[in-house]
């Protein structure tokens, strides 16, 4: 007889059991309908997004500082870290200056805030001061004295990840120094940390459904849809100019690895779709982190790089940091001149440096870069309160994916990158069982529960097939 096809109800029941994609997609959808529906209840549910996003941060700091350890202590070579640092911070030049230029390109070809002759004094700068808390970029010097660590137990205790990565570099460095004979226990108990650790983010995807449906709920329950008819042309340049971005990101991987950001795209769309769904890149690192791994990225080019360009890459941020001033100063009538704005990419490439982590960053950023023009109004970057949220998708998805491209560039370029795993793992040939304790198969979309007990939990080990577990069960022939 030909085996029974379960029915729909049974196979879509199967795939939201099964799926952290469809169960993260399905309370998007949710989060959105009681949002507009019951408003005043989904603006109660924030902490709901808010403590995921605290349960991930606690362990960033330290699976980064695992990760940077045995990486260089498996590289054996200092120099070559340093050279994946230097080459990194060359590319985040380059990705972020090209992202503020195509913002002000944009931002003069469209034109959003043309004809709308608002009057500065007639907006609220209170509303800003709440936002930003009263706080200020910090100086560059303020910045790099704020990267190094002054205490190595606060640095992780303030989720620091900048003066991590510093303290990994040195203990990475003394552990090569040093060399396994003199400490040889202390590398596996890094490594066995960082398995813990991963465990542990694993244990916390769980919860990923119920963040999603929180912090979206919240979003539209308390800024609501019509925003998005008030800014409608802005909310658009944006988004396009983004996809143009993410477009040329494409070329520029495929130029300089062969691989296709769309299937990366796809082999990471549980990740990307959280982070859509709580505004934040942070709550997806540490699962980033594992899946560039394994397609290939080695262990010190992940550490290095994709930490750092959270500070130093921030892609999505400079597009609308440069959209948004232009968008400004059309709104309040003021023509910039070819050299004010070549003055905002300049200004612009440092502050946006400083801006992770701040309270309220892009308004500060767009402060001081109306301050330094001196022909915009500090205060009409108020203009932009109502739809900054809106714009978190956007920033979300240019960054993250800004990022990974950074380490594949930025591995390939130091040789650290294995091709051949890397174009496995995007077509699906090569299988990983994730975090939880469960396997995909090669389409991605279903998975079989894996036993406790089994080879597949072992990283680097493609999941069995059911028909393999059920012979795994076979005892084995005796040793002796």
């Amino acid at each position: 007889m030909p085996p029974s096809v379960p029915s729909v109800p049974r196979r879509v029941a199967r795939t939201l059991r099964t799926s952290l994609f469809a169960q993260v997609l399905c309370a998007l959808v949710l989060g959105i309908v009681v949002g507009k529906l019951w408003p005043e209840t989904a603006t109660a549910l924030q902490p709901l997004g808010d403590g995921f996003t605290r349960l991930i941060k606690t362990v960033i700091s330290p699976l980064v500082f695992c990760v940077v350890v045995v990486g260089i202590a498996k590289a054996g070579d200092l120099k070559a870290f340093g050279r994946i640092g230097v080459k990194a911070l060359v590319w985040f030049e380059i990705a972020s200056t090209a992202a503020l230029v195509i913002g002000l390109l944009a931002a003069n070809v469209v034109g959003p805030g043309r004809g709308m002759n608002v009057d500065p004094a007639s907006l609220d700068t209170a509303a800003v001061d709440e936002t930003t808390g009263g706080g200020h970029l910090p100086t560059t010097t303020e910045f790099v004295l704020n990267a190094l660590p002054q205490s190595f137990i606060g640095s992780f205790a303030e989720n620091e990840l900048l003066q991590v990565l510093i303290l990994a570099c040195l203990v990475g460095a003394a552990l090569l120094h040093l060399g396994h004979t003199k400490v040889p226990k202390i590398l596996p108990a890094i490594e066995q940390a960082q398995e813990i650790i991963f465990a542990v983010v694993g244990f916390i995807m769980r919860l990923a459904p119920i963040a999603v449906f929180g912090a979206m709920a919240h979003l539209v329950g308390n800024y609501g849809l019509g925003v998005m008819r008030t800014y409608a042309e802005l909310i658009v340049l944006c988004y396009a100019a983004a996809a143009l971005f993410i477009a040329l990101l494409a070329v520029a991987l495929k130029a300089v690895t062969g691989l296709s950001l769309w299937k990366f795209l796809r082999y990471i769309r549980e990740e990307m779709l959280l982070a859509l769904g709580t505004a934040s890149t942070e709550s997806v690192m540490p699962r980033v982190m594992q899946k560039l791994r394994r397609a290939g990225a080695r262990d010190d080019a992940v550490g290095l790089v994709l930490p750092t360009g959270y500070s130093f890459n921030l892609d999505g941020a400079s597009l609308y940091l440069s959209i948004g001033t232009l968008f400004i100063a059309q709104a309040v009538g003021v023509d910039l001149s070819l050299g004010q704005q070549v003055t905002v990419v300049l200004v612009l490439m440092l502050t946006s440096k400083g801006m992770a982590g701040i309270p309220g960053s892009a308004f500060l950023a767009l402060s001081a870069t109306a301050s330094s023009l001196g022909a915009i109004p500090a205060g009409a970057v108020a203009l932009l309160l109502g739809v900054d949220r809106i714009m978190d998708s956007m920033r979300v998805v240019t960054n993250l994916l800004g990022n990974c491209v950074a380490v594949f560039a930025v591995s390939r370029w130091e040789g650290a990158l294995d091709i051949d795993r890397a174009r496995r793992t995007l077509d699906g040939e090569d299988t990983f069982p994730p975090e939880d304790g469960s396997a995909e198969d090669r389409d991605g979309d279903e998975r079989v529960a894996v036993e406790a007990g089994s080879e597949a939990l072992v990283p680097g080990i493609p999941a069995q097939k059911p028909k393999d577990l059920k012979a795994s069960k076979e005892p084995a022939p005796d040793a002796g």
